[in-house]
């Protein structure tokens, strides 16, 4: 996927790669293949199911405790179901995965992102957001649920996750900055059947490519023309204006004090 697109350009630039997988074949692939790429570096892959706080806190401490000085994270786990089902937290899955993960890692990382120069946050969120409005009496969609909907939901909560981030982060020349990666052919939706999965495919072919839709979160992490900016919301290589609801600050400053209470992290 563009996940792993951005982490082979990014290596080609002679970064080093630390990673999270939940496929331990598929992530020692990976691995295998950015050492390839630049041998140099002792690329790194840790393993974790991020749908679970849990797991997303265990994951995270690993990293910050192995990292001394993180130059950029760049969030991108994210997944879409087409039924509803529940963590062992409690937390929807999509809610728990796309939202969650983004927010509990970060915060966790914080300390090793402020520890590093000009270091960066890259999100990916999705147009997909727009159209989706928060209902904070029902976060956890127990009301009602569709696959998209929800996931559209999901997509609106990394921007204002991000502009949260943002305004806090002011003055620690930490930047953080999120992204519209475009619809892109990779492996996303293909674990939901029925109806939703034949539509995912047959749309696929007329898709971008996982090289295209990775060029935002690569740009946005290594270009010299990204130097200071942040809180910004962009789409092919360019600042883009998000719905009114992704600019809501009430919005972004409650989202983050539930999530916060949620993980334990973040206040």
């Amino acid at each position: 996927g563009i996940g792993e697109v951005a982490a082979d350009r990014l290596a080609q630039k002679g970064a080093r790669i630390v990673f999270v997988a939940r496929d331990r074949e598929r992530g020692e692939a990976a691995r295998k293949h950015f050492r390839a790429i630049a041998a140099q570096s002792d690329h790194t892959v840790h393993y974790a199911d991020l749908t679970l706080l849990a797991e997303q806190k265990r994951v995270a401490k690993e990293i910050a405790d192995s990292e001394p000085q993180i130059d950029v994270l760049v969030n991108n786990a994210g997944a879409m179901f087409t039924t509803r089902q529940v963590t062992a937290d409690g937390l929807e899955k999509t809610f728990a995965l796309n939202h969650m993960s983004y927010f509990t890692m970060t915060n966790i990382l914080l300390d090793r992102l402020k520890a590093t120069p000009d270091a960066r946050i890259v999100s990916t969120a999705s147009d997909a957001h727009r159209g989706a409005k928060l209902n904070f009496d029902d976060l956890q969609s127990e009301q009602s649920y569709s696959g998209f909907g929800v996931y559209s939901k999901s997509k609106l909560m990394n921007i204002l996750f991000n502009r949260e981030l943002a305004k806090r982060l002011a003055g620690t020349g930490v930047t953080a900055n999120c992204l519209h990666p475009g619809f892109v052919a990779t492996r996303f939706g293909q674990n939901n059947g029925g109806l939703m999965g034949w539509a995912v495919k047959v749309a696929q072919n007329f898709a971008l490519t996982p090289e295209q839709g990775a060029e935002t979160i690569i740009w946005l992490a290594s270009s010299d023309d990204l130097a200071g900016k942040t809180g910004g919301y962009y789409e092919k290589k360019a600042l883009a204006t998000p719905t009114k609801a992704a600019q809501n600050d009430a919005d972004a400053k409650r989202l983050w004090d539930i999530s916060a209470k949620l993980s334990g992290v973040g206040f």
